[in-house]
């Protein structure tokens, strides 16, 4: 595997990058700005949002959502550019929320801190939310020890989501309604967890804050692959590229003080081949029309649910 080589460069911090369709996506989280971002390093501001944008993922339509952390809203960006509120989670989280990942079938699994992150307050487990191709919002697994980093597995069965204070990844069954059963351990890390993202294996790469590292982990632990990234922290990844070998590396010479970020502008893309790559995606129109019932709307006064 060859030493990375550096695609963008001089952003605030950049979170949550996904491939889809062709570019890069990602968040620069503290200048507050969805990116494209082409192979060639060309950059398109695709939405602003005030609220720190964080996670990205796509309804079977092709609809974009977007996570906006602080004041824990999901949004949707429409035909016409502008954002819409796909749903409000502040109900059910009193805190930041961050990453997302969506299902074939429209459910959109979104990581939340629980605790006061910024002001220093000490760690608290917080329940994963999901939110419904109604718009309905759930708390559907509890105790997480501040979840982040989200993938569906190739199968699409399967949901595994990084604990960052808990130095694991955890895995669930997913149903085809998104209901999450069968709780389990899937790694033990060496690492805290921060974002990660998974291949045509299922091996699952996650990036290490604290040790400046991506490391390729397996169900059960081992450890195949390591990209050191010296000098920068290791945030968030993604597979992509026109073969599905190239993989993304958000790093920063911050841990995401946003401040500091935005001073020092220290946020980069760096792209390295490695030798597995995504899963194409799963999602079909079939999928959609078996759907085609649930139609995604901003809510007004609705209650999340907390069944």
């Amino acid at each position: 595997m060859t030493d990375p080589t550096t695609l963008l460069e001089g952003r605030a911090f950049l979170e949550g990058p996904r491939w889809h369709d062709g570019a890069l996506w990602v968040s620069d989280m503290h200048a507050g700005e969805v990116l494209r971002v082409t192979l060639d390093g060309g950059v398109e501001v695709v939405a602003r949002v005030d609220g720190d944008p964080s996670g990205l993922g796509w309804l079977p339509d092709g609809t974009l959502l977007v996570v906006s952390m602080r004041d824990r809203r999901l949004l949707r960006l429409e035909t016409d550019g502008r954002l819409r509120v796909a749903a409000d989670c502040s109900i059910v989280a009193p805190y930041e929320i961050n990453d997302l990942v969506v299902d074939r079938f429209g459910h959109a699994f979104i990581s939340q801190f629980g605790f006061d992150f910024h002001g220093g307050a000490p760690y608290a487990a917080a329940p994963l939310l999901r939110v419904d191709p109604d718009g309905s919002v759930h708390e559907t697994a509890d105790r997480l020890k501040m979840a982040n980093g989200l993938v569906v597995t190739a199968a699409g069965d399967t949901l595994v989501v990084a604990e960052s204070t808990g130095k694991d990844l955890v895995a669930f069954d997913l149903a085809p309604d998104g209901t999450l059963t069968n709780r389990r351990l899937w790694a033990d890390l060496a690492d805290y967890p921060d974002g990660i993202c998974i291949d045509a294996e299922d091996g699952i790469w996650i990036a290490s804050p604290v040790g400046d590292r991506f490391v390729r982990v397996r169900e059960g632990g081992e450890v195949t692959d390591i990209v050191n990234v010296p000098g920068h922290h290791a945030i968030a990844c993604a597979l992509g590229g026109d073969d599905g070998r190239t993989l993304f590396l958000c790093t920063s010479s911050t841990h995401g003080q946003p401040d500091r970020s935005r001073a020092e502008r220290g946020a980069r893309v760096e792209v390295v081949t490695v030798g597995v790559a995504r899963y194409p995606s799963r999602r079909r129109r079939s999928d959609l029309r078996r759907r085609a019932q649930h139609a995604w709307y901003a809510p007004t006064g609705a209650r999340p649910d907390r069944g």
